[in-house]
């Protein structure tokens, strides 16, 4: 089933082209499409999206399924104010929910449903929040230094730069940033804010281009990326909540329900995978000849490895270029 032109024009009115917006749809057609026997006559098929944004990709899931009732969650308030606009017109069949994406649990009991059927998770930093120059998570103009998804949330980029132990700042840039110059970025950091504190982007830049050594920023890309994605990922506890929020999601999810996961980076696709593979696993021990009872995996992998954008979507949204598309299904419900 694919998006309309008209479709992706009208997201694109909101600031906001959802990456790889047909083949999402695809992918999650069986699960709202289907005959669900969870379902009693007339009930409406549930989509989660744990990522709402902008609302781009749950537009095309309300026009396209016209049955669907979609759950928008976001712990950025701004954008769910852009995504109740961007929405009004299909009226009470989308909810708006502000919070982080592990909080599913929680929000799904508030909105009164035990059963989900399909569901979203768009990680990493939004087109929006990056074309957002005040927001800080852009390394090409100079902004306070904030990378908060969630403005009332306490702990800003400043904050990491200005209070953490040289420990655990380098902790922060070698495990989330996967920065090879972690140790002596920490050491410049320390001894620049001695003297100064951080408060914007433009001066980190400065110290960054100082402190990798040329030769890598030549081969490396742009040396502000990888610690400007660890100290997002540090504020906002991104890893965190994915993997407290991914199994949640896997756990709620009725038989024949989807769950597909786009990743921008490989610290988010690998927490994905471990969770895939573990689910569409036989838990019977290896050599048997045959599979004991009740060790049968209760999910199948949609997609084979990772899916990533194609030509003709890269020359549309070239923000889709880093992008991994994962996808799973549940086959059979957990017994108790």
């Amino acid at each position: 089933m694919n998006a309309s032109r008209d479709d992706e024009r009208r997201s694109g009115e909101f600031g906001h082209v959802p990456v790889m917006a047909r083949r999402i749809t695809e992918l999650l057609a069986p699960a709202l499409t289907r005959q669900n026997p969870d379902l009693a006559p007339g009930d409406q098929p549930v989509f989660v999206d744990a990522t709402l944004g902008a609302g781009g990709h749950s537009e095309l899931i309300l026009t396209e399924f016209e049955q669907a009732r979609v759950i928008g969650i976001d712990r950025d308030e701004s954008a769910l104010d852009i995504a109740r606009d961007r929405l009004a017109r299909f009226g009470d069949r989308v909810s708006f929910h502000q919070s982080r994406f592990d909080g599913i649990v929680d929000v799904l009991a508030a909105a009164g449903v035990d059963h989900i059927d399909g569901v979203l998770f768009d990680l990493g930093v939004s087109s929006m929040q990056l074309d957002r120059a005040d927001r800080g998570f852009a390394y090409a103009v100079d902004a306070p230094l904030d990378m908060r998804m969630n403005s009332d949330d306490d702990l800003t980029a400043a904050d990491v730069l200005n209070t953490y132990s040289h420990g655990d700042l380098a902790r922060v840039l070698s495990e989330y940033g996967e920065e090879r110059f972690a140790g002596k970025i920490a050491s410049a950091v320390l001894r620049e804010r001695d003297r100064e504190p951080f408060t914007t982007s433009g001066r980190l830049v400065e110290l960054l281009y100082a402190t990798i050594p040329a030769a890598t920023r030549r081969t490396g890309g742009h040396p502000a990326k990888r610690t400007f994605q660890a100290l997002r990922i540090e504020v906002n506890h991104e890893l965190d909540a994915l993997r407290v929020a991914l199994p949640a999601a896997l756990d709620a999810l009725a038989v024949g329900g989807r769950v597909v996961v786009m990743s921008y980076q490989s610290l988010e696709d690998r927490i994905v995978k471990r969770e895939f593979v573990s689910r569409t696993t036989s838990t019977s021990p290896p050599g048997l000849p045959v599979e004991l009872p009740g060790t049968a995996p209760h999910f199948t992998l949609v997609t084979r490895g990772a899916e990533q954008a194609g030509e003709a979507e890269l020359a549309e949204n070239p923000r889709s270029a880093p992008v991994r598309v994962r996808a799973i299904e549940r086959i059979e419900r957990n017994r108790s």
